[in-house]
């Protein structure tokens, strides 16, 4: 299988929008406080456009199988961004395009300037939050910035550099 992490397309929208309405949808997360009602799910291509932002997908032999991204945290530090709508289908898990993914993201935030990354995740996400830890998140008390994603109770952050 030839997997390719790369930055998002024009027209890989509407697959991405896809990709992450079935991964929320397969984790029973609620669809109104989390990533499923943001306005930026159809046109992410055009939202990670922005100064300081990129979205990245999995290409797995043209299908797009999972993304990930990193964007300014909005309300907070100018020196903190937010990984922002890390979903794979299930036919991307287990082989290590998490691993690959957060590093493509994480490399991106510190060429972009960041010192910090902040993400918000569901409790019953265990295996994305294994992930993040692995990665140098660890766990806040409270969230910081204005998501929106007022029904994510959990928060972490990582710091990127010293």
């Amino acid at each position: 299988m030839n997997t390719v992490i790369r930055k998002i397309e024009q027209q890989d929208n509407a697959a991405v929008a896809k990709v992450i309405r079935t991964v929320l949808e397969e984790h029973n997360v609620p669809k109104v406080g989390t990533a499923y009602a943001d306005k930026s799910l159809d046109c992410m291509y055009e939202t990670y456009s922005a100064p300081g932002a990129a979205y990245f997908v999995v290409d797995d032999n043209g299908t797009i199988t999972g993304g990930a991204g990193i964007a300014p945290l909005e309300g907070g530090n100018p020196d903190t961004c937010e990984l922002q709508k890390m979903y794979f289908l299930d036919t991307a898990r287990g082989r290590g395009t998490g691993t690959a993914m957060m590093q493509a993201c994480l490399d991106f935030a510190v060429e972009a300037g960041y010192k910090y990354c902040y993400l918000e995740t569901m409790p019953y996400m265990e295996a994305a939050q294994k992930l993040y830890i692995k990665s140098g998140f660890e766990y806040i008390d409270a969230p910081i910035g204005n998501t929106g994603h007022t029904s994510c109770p959990v928060w972490m952050l990582k710091k990127l550099t010293d």
